[in-house]
């Protein structure tokens, strides 16, 4: 009898000879039956180290293989996947795992000194590759010895823990964010039933596993479906020109910064979307000029919005309406419920609001967060912290962050917007807009912008290409040119770090 949690072992009986994971690297492709035989070896290796349902594994390493063998470990057994992000610092590290403490520790070669760093914390240490202490164990020699069978089933239900997901927050300790059985089952199928995932459908998987938009965008959901990941280490953007060039890719997701690189790059003109069915920005605001150098290829780019806490996938933009509503976010998907909030009432359509979520696709909470929970949890719905607003036609757009909304004498700028008119300038190749104080407007705003190589773009030219297309009030009354933005974990500009470098 194969148990009702095990996906894994589910999809190898329905499908098993369907490829599931193709490696970026190598070409190798492994079938869903071969996929599980891994898995159970990955679910024997965890018992055999001591782990049990309920306990904590935390993995430190970039996309690879076993990080998805483990995934699907932790599906068989019930020990709990504590995702590590791997960008952040030795410190940051070191207050996460003291603050929720995990059973045990798997690590990366190319991040032994951080992992190292952390051993004080952690009971059982074990090494992908080369161990760098004589202690740690070796997960490939704990996997050889291990037996392909189904593990003993453990008794799960969709309220069970699969996953603590850290949130993309840039102040204090990030939130693990409980992703349960049932929070990760129900976002696939909204993802199957309302974007129309196939069996056939190939997306590209270069998103961080240890974010949501790498475990849950399209990988949980394809496993569902029985559709297939090309497994990337990062992004990288000759990478993607070649899988395009060379597999049969029909999804790929990204966040606005990769789009960017990607048009920016010398392959872009030749580059061939055709096979792609959809092509998805999330994570952040995605600037005007990504979706027409898309649409000049014919391609229905668009955008969508998810959160850690809720899916990620809400909604959906038929191709229909990609180029009459560029930007839109489209229509909640098939279980979710969605509303606008201001002062704790409904607005109408076109009155930004906070964003409320409901369904059975949101968290039950943070990990020993109660204080968190009870703040963003309220009477069955999220509150998401972001401003959305919707049109006659039902079709929803994300304004921005509440906390980052500049208000500059008593009008209301949406960073969002101003970002996106910058990016349209073809001297510019990343821009952030921050707020500032100001004595006479209370606050203005503040351009971080990062110019094409080689270009001399001033601010004073910069600033009068956006008065000939914005109101006065939102074009930035100062301009800082850099070499590069900070980014977060999961690849979003960080502005926080901006605000710190720059706000005063």
């Amino acid at each position: 009898m194969i148990p009702a949690a095990d996906w894994l072992a589910k999809r190898a009986r329905l499908s098993p000879n369907r490829v599931a994971i193709i490696e970026a690297a190598t070409g190798r492709r492994l079938s869903y039956a071969e996929w599980n035989a891994r898995a159970n070896q990955a679910a024997h290796a965890l018992q055999a180290l001591g782990l049990r349902k309920g306990d904590l594994l935390a993995v430190l390493s970039p996309n690879r293989l076993e990080y998805l063998d483990l995934l699907f470990a932790c599906n068989k057994t019930g020990v709990i996947l504590q995702a590590l992000n791997v960008r952040l610092a030795v410190p940051e590290l070191q207050a996460m795992v003291q603050d929720i403490p995990p059973r045990a520790l798997i690590y990366s070669g190319d991040l032994a000194e951080k992992a190292a760093a952390l051993e004080e914390a952690v009971p059982v240490m074990v090494a992908l590759d080369a161990p760098i202490r004589g202690a740690h164990r070796r997960w490939r020699e704990l996997a050889a010895r291990a037996s392909d069978r189904p593990p003993d089933p453990i008794p799960l239900s969709l309220e069970d823990p699969w996953v603590l997901c850290y949130t993309g927050g840039t102040t204090g300790l990030p939130k693990a964010a409980i992703l349960t059985y049932g929070t990760i089952t129900w976002n696939a199928v909204n993802t199957v039933m309302s974007w129309g995932l196939r069996p056939d459908d190939l997306a590209v998987l270069n998103a961080p596993l240890f974010h949501t938009g790498g475990l849950n965008v399209f990988t949980t959901p394809l496993v569902h479906i029985g559709g297939a990941s090309v497994l990337c280490t990062a992004f990288d953007p000759d990478q993607v020109f070649d899988l395009l060039e060379r597999e049969p890719v029909t999804l790929f997701f990204g966040v606005p910064t990769m789009f960017i690189r990607l048009q920016q790059h010398p392959r872009w003109k030749r580059a061939d979307f055709s096979r792609c069915r959809i092509v998805i920005s999330g994570g952040a605001p995605c600037p005007m000029p990504v979706f027409e150098r898309f649409f000049e290829k014919g391609v229905p780019f668009k955008t969508g919005y998810g959160l850690t806490e809720a899916g990620p996938n809400n909604f959906w933009l038929p191709d229909e309406k990609t180029r009459r509503k560029p930007g839109s976010v489209g229509s909640p998907l098939f279980h979710v419920e969605v509303r606008v909030t201001r002062d704790g009432q409904e607005v109408g359509p076109g009155e930004p609001g906070e964003l409320w979520i409901r369904g059975p696709h949101v968290i039950p909470g943070y990990w020993n967060r109660p204080e968190e929970t009870a703040r963003t949890l309220v009477g069955g719905w999220l509150r998401t912290g972001d401003l959305a607003m919707f049109d006659e036609e039902g079709d929803f757009y994300i304004v921005g962050r509440i906390k980052e909304v500049i208000i500059s004498g008593g009008e209301n700028i949406y960073p969002a917007e101003v970002e996106s008119v910058m990016l349209g300038h073809p001297d510019v190749v990343e821009a952030a807009l921050i707020g500032v104080p100001d004595p006479e407007w209370g606050e203005v705003g503040r351009a971080i912008v990062v110019r094409r190589p080689g270009s001399t773009l001033t601010a004073e030219e910069l600033m009068a290409y956006l008065r000939a297309r914005l109101a006065g009030y939102k074009v930035p009354k100062s301009i800082v040119f850099v070499e590069e933005l900070p980014k977060t974990g999961a690849g979003k500009i960080d502005k926080t770090a901006l605000r710190q470098q720059y706000g005063r």
